[in-house]
C-alpha cells in the first residue's frame, strides 16, 4: 500500500490559502491547516466593535476555511516571537509599516519547524507570484524556500507550474500536471476555481488581512514608539491603535476618544489602566489619557473631549476625569472650537 503523504497548509482564512489546501486534498493528501496569530489581523476585532460594521460576519475566517475544507486548523500565538519581525525586517517594510517579505519567511520557517515535530512530509502556501509587491514575486519565491528552511518542502499549489518542481512533485507525492499557473493580481483565476469546487462563501480580498499594510494604522504605532522613545508594543496596545480617535495634544500624552456607542464600551474594560474622561453634563464618549500628564494637560484634555460631545456648541460641559486610584474629579470647561484643534493633533 502507498502511504499517505501529509502536508500543512499556511490558512490566512482568505481565498488563496482556502484554494491552496483545496487543490492538494483533491490528490488524496492529507491536510491539517495552520495560523499563526500576530495581533495584528485584522478580521473581528473592529467588526465586532463598531455598529457600522455590525452586518459584517463575526466568523474566524481561517476556523471557517478549515470547516469548508474538513481538516483540523492548529492556531499557534507568535505575538512574542513576532515581534522582532516587525523591529527589524532584514528585507524592510513595503509601503507601510509592513514587513511582508520577513513575515513570509518566518512563518514557513515556523511551520517548517511544525512538520519537523509532527511528522508531516511538506508546507502547502497560497501564494501566486505577481499577487503580492513585496512579497509574491518570482524574485523572491526562492528566497522565502531558501531563509525559511524549508527549501523543496514548500509548495504553492496555484503557481507551481511557473516554478521549478519541488520535492512533492519530483517524488511524485503530488501531480504537477494537476497544480496551476496563476500569475498576477487578477483574482480571476482564483474566483474561477473557486466556482469548480463549488465554493462560493469566502472572504473578499481587501489588501491582505494585516492591520500593519494600513497606513493609518502604521503612523498611530510609528507615533506610539516615537513617545516611548522605543520600539516596543504589548497585545492592549496593538488593540487600542485599532480603536477611536488618536490625538496627541502635547508631546507627553495623547487622548483616545471614542467615535461611537461600541468604542465607548469597548474602551470602558481599559478605565483601570489609564486616566478616563467622560461627559456628565451631555452625551459623549468615553475617552483614554496615554501618557503623563499635568493639571494643565488635564483640563486641555477636557476640553478636547467636550468638543466631541453633544455639548460641543454649549459654553460649559461637565467633564469627570477619574485617575488610576479611581480617585474622581469634575472639571466645568470650555469645549475647544474646531480651528483650536491643529491637524497636527490627529494621528
Amino acid at each position: 500500500m502507498t502511504e499517505q503523504r501529509k502536508a500543512v497548509a499556511l490558512i490566512s482564512g482568505g481565498l488563496d490559502s482556502l484554494l491552496a489546501a483545496k487543490v492538494i486534498q483533491e490528490q488524496g493528501i492529507r491536510v491539517e491547516g495552520i495560523n499563526f496569530f500576530t495581533g495584528f489581523c485584522v478580521e473581528g476585532h473592529t467588526h465586532a466593535i463598531r455598529k457600522k460594521d455590525r452586518a459584517k460576519p463575526k466568523r474566524n475566517n481561517a476556523l471557517w476555511v478549515a470547516e469548508q475544507l474538513g481538516i483540523k486548523l492548529h492556531i499557534v500565538d507568535i505575538v512574542e516571537e513576532y515581534k522582532d519581525v516587525v523591529f527589524n525586517p532584514k528585507h524592510g517594510y513595503g509601503a507601510n509599516l509592513n514587513p511582508c517579505l520577513d513575515c513570509k519567511i518566518f512563518m514557513v520557517k515556523k511551520a517548517h519547524e511544525w512538520i519537523t515535530e509532527h511528522g508531516f512530509d511538506f508546507i502547502i502556501t497560497g501564494e501566486v507570484i505577481g499577487q503580492r509587491p513585496m512579497s509574491q514575486r518570482k524574485d523572491t519565491m526562492p528566497v522565502i524556500s531558501r531563509e525559511s528552511g524549508a527549501t523543496d518542502l514548500l509548495l504553492r499549489p496555484l503557481c507551481a507550474r511557473n516554478l521549478p518542481a519541488t520535492k512533492p512533485e519530483i517524488a511524485g507525492w503530488v501531480k504537477r500536471e494537476e497544480l496551476y499557473d496563476f500569475n498576477g493580481r487578477s483574482r480571476k483565476p482564483q474566483m474561477a476555481l473557486a466556482e469548480q469546487f463549488h465554493l462560493d462563501d469566502y472572504a473578499q480580498p481587501a489588501g491582505g488581512c494585516c492591520f500593519l499594510t494600513d497606513a493609518s494604522y502604521s503612523v498611530k504605532l510609528t507615533d506610539l514608539w516615537q513617545a516611548r522613545g522605543h520600539k516596543e508594543y504589548e497585545m492592549d496596545d496593538i488593540m487600542l491603535l485599532k480603536v477611536g480617535r488618536h490625538l496627541r495634544p502635547g508631546p507627553d500624552f495623547k487622548v483616545i476618544i471614542a467615535r461611537e456607542e461600541g468604542e465607548s464600551n469597548f474602551l470602558r474594560g481599559y478605565r483601570k489602566q489609564f486616566i478616563h474622561l467622560e461627559t456628565i453634563s451631555h452625551a459623549g464618549p468615553l475617552s483614554l489619557i496615554d501618557g503623563e500628564v499635568d493639571d494643565e494637560d488635564l483640563e486641555l484634555a477636557a476640553r478636547l473631549v467636550a468638543r466631541f460631545s453633544q455639548g460641543k456648541n454649549i459654553a460649559q460641559v461637565e467633564v469627570k476625569i477619574v485617575d488610576l486610584t479611581g480617585n474622581k474629579r469634575t472639571l466645568t470647561v470650555t469645549p475647544l472650537k474646531p480651528d483650536e484643534i491643529p491637524v497636527a493633533w490627529y494621528i
